[in-house]
């Protein structure tokens, strides 16, 4: 590849990592030597600061990583925090009764409970601390169980699960008639 080529590969590489990454592996990906993958970043840096980027590269030791300059924080923050404020979609709420009923549960689960994939909003959902990651399963693949957290009591006006509305399955069991209203 044109060092052209290998600057736009790297700074690919970094941004869809998302997190610091290892010198070395960015030199395997870009199949370079360490010295040439560390030229590479420092003229990315060179080239972002040049521009004057909203993003820089960071080098931390031996890791380099995406960031946001710091002046532009405050929008970032801004921007994020709008971002989790965001109301509620129907599939939202439908993941966390599906997690709060039958929590802890796996992505697999609510899955099946509800036909479609739920990647995306269990992620979101986490951002927003009404998720967390509970541990994992000791089945083939070890995949992440899911609880709701107190976040999500607060946002819900709850002291504790218990105060969840039975499910109309489970009054019928017991004799109730669902509520009309």
């Amino acid at each position: 590849m044109k060092t052209n080529e290998l600057l736009a590969a790297a700074e690919a590489i970094l941004f869809a990592a998302g997190e610091p990454l290892e010198l070395d592996r960015l030199a395997e990906a870009l199949e370079t030597d360490l010295e040439q993958a560390r030229e590479l970043a420092r003229e990315l840096a060179a080239r972002m600061d040049a521009r004057e980027s909203g993003l820089c590269l960071v080098q931390m030791e031996d890791k380099l990583q995406l960031c946001t300059r710091p002046a532009y924080a405050e929008c970032v923050r801004a921007a994020l925090e709008i971002k989790r404020n965001a109301p509620l979609s129907p599939a939202a709420f439908e993941v966390l009764a599906v997690v709060a009923y039958h929590q802890p549960v796996t992505k697999a689960y609510v899955e099946q409970v509800r036909g479609v994939d739920c990647n995306h909003v269990i992620n979101l959902l986490c951002q927003k601390r009404l998720l967390e990651e509970r541990g994992r399963l000791d089945l083939p693949g070890r995949p992440l169980i899911y609880g709701t957290t107190e976040e999500f009591l607060k946002c819900f006006c709850m002291e504790s699960l218990e105060e969840l509305p039975p499910l109309p399955g489970k009054e019928e069991e017991r004799g109730e008639l669902p509520s009309a209203g």
